[in-house]
């Protein structure tokens, strides 16, 4: 009872962030970060841990200063969510830039977009839901709190024409999908267990690493677009980039090892925007004790 009326509390305050200023919203969510940073003591060490292992040319002081910023801006997406799924529809628009080779996005042939996990993962998906006429998919995950839950799935249904397949739902009808042409916005860049997965190098780490956008790309007949959303002070920019060219090979390790190695050079641009605060390593190979 307490847990539905306090989470029903947060989803209210987070309808009325979204009628703020974005100056004003962008300067709370710094202030939460910060305290969310000396706080949660076992979150940061994750991020640290991370950007550690990735970065291990850095000193301790830049680890530090990127953790900070890590954590700010996943608390200032998080309370951008209010604008997005609330905010006016004229103002949602005008906060969310799409630029790029939107040619990639045109037509009906099959299409993985390969979206990563940056902070403004969300902001994309609606980007595309509510600007360009097209029928989208993704795969979501069941929230074990049923309110939130049916939040975020309307949240993210909010525009367009979309479909939100759930993982329990299985292979079959996301490949029909896309193999209609329905664009599928996919996010595997994360460790989702050692099931099905593949030990490949991410910044020349060993990560646990599920194969989906070359198995998808393979199956569907599809191409494979890039996605990347940047957070900027008047909202955020989402740019497509051009197909990938001569992929999927067939290979299915050295694809996801690519998909990986692309990555990298994605969350060199801005690090700080990535979500660093997953357990990114934590299955390790042949037993390796996780690092966290």
């Amino acid at each position: 009872m307490l847990t539905r009326m306090l989470t029903r509390i947060f989803l209210k305050m987070m309808c009325w962030l979204g009628y703020l200023p974005l100056p004003v919203l962008r300067t709370l969510g710094a202030m939460l970060g910060l305290l969310l940073y000396v706080l949660i003591a076992s979150r940061r060490r994750v991020v640290c841990t991370n950007l550690r292992l990735c970065f291990p040319a850095w000193s301790p002081a830049r680890v530090r200063w990127l953790s900070i910023q890590v954590f700010i801006r996943v608390t200032q997406s998080w309370l951008d969510r209010g604008w997005l799924w609330h905010g006016r529809e004229d103002l949602v628009r005008q906060r969310l830039q799409v630029t790029g080779a939107l040619d990639a996005l045109s037509g009906n042939q099959p299409t993985v977009i390969f979206a990563p996990h940056f902070v403004g993962l969300d902001a994309g998906w609606t980007a595309l839901t509510q600007q360009l006429p097209r029928r989208f998919t993704t795969i979501y995950t069941d929230q074990s709190n049923r309110i939130a839950d049916a939040w975020i799935l309307q949240g993210r249904q909010r525009f367009g024409s979309c479909r939100l397949f759930g993982r329990i739902e299985g292979v079959k009808p996301i490949l029909e999908g896309l193999r209609k042409g329905d664009p599928l916005y996919l996010l595997p860049d994360m460790n989702f267990g050692p099931h099905e997965s593949v030990f490949v190098p991410f910044y020349g780490v060993p990560a646990c690493t599920v194969p989906s956008l070359p198995r998808f790309a393979r199956l569907g007949r599809a191409k494979v677009v890039p996605v990347l959303t940047r957070m900027t002070p008047s909202g955020y920019t989402i740019e497509v980039l051009p197909a990938w060219s001569d992929y999927p090979t067939g290979d299915l390790l050295s694809d996801t090892a690519l998909m990986n190695t692309r990555l990298q050079d994605y969350i060199d641009t801005m690090p700080e925007q990535y979500y660093w605060v997953h357990k990114r390593f934590k299955d390790r190979p042949n037993g390796e004790p996780a690092p966290y």
